[in-house]
């Protein structure tokens, strides 16, 4: 069967449309309009956030002030699994569609997922002692997390190891679409296994099982975590397309005067 209009062994047709935001040019005046409004709005909303959750917010009838490291604990929680789910996808449009950005944005993405589960892991220790009377356990749902946190290092270490951007991207990529399964075994672990670990609160089908007035600040912060999120990631690719871009250009200079010098 002959090729369709425009695909090429490198780039499939279904493709096409995604390589349209894999020009670098493009990709800095998108992002340079977006970030300013990024941030602003990651610092508004996770300001109104925090403030309300640890301020304005009464405290548990069980947990008691201890409830407040719920804040930044479950938001936490959420953009590990979130992100690392966004990396599967970064992946898949490496492996099928070799986007370029894809890989830039996954590089990037490594290290502040890493960050984020690190975070929920420390603030989770941090209301686990004084809730179970220990810094950890080996249960289900803090494992599978740990597991998800070594997932993260490996991808943002893997991309790096190698001399060639490309065999580390691809390297990558297979890692992260390795791990994905960790994901639903993190998200269900406290209901497939017997564990310390709280069931879901929030997004149980039926109701949520906490007071509105922890609920609201709850989603607030989350909403200002996962702005806060993205607008890093976005700038740290901003940052790398923009180096990349200029070892092109440097390279494409030392090229010229080579072949001029006589």
């Amino acid at each position: 069967m002959p090729a369709a209009p425009g695909a090429t062994p490198d780039r499939p047709v279904g493709g096409r449309s995604l390589h349209r935001f894999a020009n670098p040019g493009r990709f800095l005046r998108a992002t340079g309009r977006l970030l300013p409004i990024l941030w602003g709005a990651a610092l508004l909303v996770l300001g109104v956030g925090l403030a309300w959750a640890l301020l304005f917010s009464p405290p548990d009838w069980q947990q008691g002030e201890t409830v407040r490291i719920m804040y930044v604990h479950v938001p936490m929680a959420w953009l590990a699994m979130g992100g690392y789910s966004g990396l599967a996808i970064l992946s898949v449009m490496s492996l099928v569609w070799r986007h370029p950005l894809a890989d830039l944005t996954a590089r990037e993405l490594s290290p502040v997922g890493a960050a984020a589960t690190a975070l929920c892991l420390a603030t989770g220790s941090l209301w686990g002692k004084p809730m179970w009377g220990t810094w950890w356990v080996w249960d289900a749902r803090l494992t599978s997390v740990l597991v998800l946190f070594f997932l993260w290092l490996g991808h943002a270490a893997l991309v790096r190891a190698f001399d060639d951007p490309d065999r580390g991207a691809r390297a990558g990529a297979i890692l992260a679409l390795v791990g994905i399964v960790n994901v639903p075994i993190v998200k269900f672990s406290v209901d497939w296994w017997n564990t310390l670990h709280q069931p879901a609160s929030v997004t149980r089908l039926n109701a949520p099982g906490m007071h509105v007035d922890i609920l609201y600040p709850l989603l607030v912060c989350a909403a200002g975590f996962t702005l806060l999120f993205a607008a890093v990631v976005l700038a740290r690719t901003r940052a790398a397309v923009m180096e990349r871009r200029v070892r092109a250009l440097q390279l494409a200079r030392a090229r010229r005067e080579d072949a001029t010098a006589p």
